[in-house]
């Protein structure tokens, strides 16, 4: 397997890299960075139709979390953006770690995460 997209930032002063690859007509995302990357969270999201019947694509997500850790918010805004654009089982996994983390922090590395996010998207849709 080969990363198909890479991207990544400096956010709260640490390194965050989001990756894509596509195994066969699925996707699978890799989020590490921070002071310790590791894999605290794993999201799986399948296409399904929205809910309120307007016919767009949605996702229904499956989640394994590593006790203690809080990565699922990035992994399943990532899963579930990619899945509902790219009408796709998406895997997303991965984690971020920042020592002693403030609460500003953790947003600045979540805004840096939903930016590296859309862009890998759009660049996957131009593939």
């Amino acid at each position: 397997m080969k990363w198909t997209v890479n991207a990544n930032r400096v956010a709260a002063g640490r390194k965050i890299e989001i990756s894509g690859a596509w195994i066969g007509a699925e996707l699978l995302i890799c989020i590490s960075g921070g002071d310790r990357p590791h894999i605290g969270s794993t999201v799986q999201s399948v296409p399904r139709s929205s809910l309120t019947g307007d016919g767009h694509c949605s996702a229904t997500s499956s989640v394994l979390n590593i006790t203690g850790h809080k990565d699922e918010v990035l992994c399943r805004y990532l899963a579930e953006l990619a899945c509902s654009s790219l009408n796709t089982v998406v895997v997303c996994t991965g984690g971020v770690h920042v020592d002693l983390a403030s609460k500003e922090q953790l947003l600045e590395i979540q805004k840096a995460v939903e930016e590296m996010g859309q862009e890998i998207v759009r660049r996957l849709k131009e593939q």
